[in-house]
């Protein structure tokens, strides 16, 4: 979040630094906006909270259990605000192509669970008939599998989606 700076911090960037960054307007509201900063190695997030143009601006940045991924971030924008490259974005930040396969099946088996399908036709749908034919479903390490995918995208559906936001998955 970008603020005007107390008195006293007249050499900090101005608000209108941010123009050369080209940042594509998200939501205005108020005195608020919300963007985004593209950027050849990850987008930055931007809030801005009263800004004007010729103010100097200050990062306001609140010292909860994300506050070292927001330092991260607020140093990346520096390096570009420097007219360097932002660099590579936190490895928390990034999502594993495991983690990135795991959360497409679980869209997917949060997709057929809302419209009604079983579990064993979801197992098909997800890992074939071959798999789900190959052992006797109450004891099928596939039926397991689906169950808990199923729990984890009902979980992240009611709000476990914002642990993808912090540091630790």
């Amino acid at each position: 979040m970008l603020v005007p700076a107390p008195e006293g911090f007249e050499g900090a960037y101005r608000f209108e630094a941010l123009v050369r960054l080209r940042p594509s307007i998200d939501l205005q509201h108020g005195g608020e906006c919300q963007c985004i900063v593209n950027d050849g190695d990850g987008p930055m997030s931007l809030w801005l909270k009263g800004e004007r143009p010729a103010l100097p601006m200050a990062a306001l940045v609140p010292l909860d259990e994300t506050v070292l991924l927001r330092l991260a971030g607020l140093v990346r924008l520096k390096r570009r605000l420097d007219r360097h490259s932002a660099g590579p974005l936190p490895s928390a930040w990034q999502i594993t192509t495991r983690l990135r396969t795991r959360l497409l099946d679980m869209i997917r088996a949060l997709d057929g669970h809302l419209e009604g399908a079983s579990y064993r036709e979801l197992a098909r749908a997800l890992y074939g008939p071959e798999a789900v034919e190959r052992f006797p479903w109450k004891t099928s390490s596939v039926r397991g599998q689906t169950i808990r995918l199923v729990a984890d995208a009902v979980a992240m559906m009611d709000g476990g989606y914002r642990k993808l936001l912090r540091a630790s998955r």
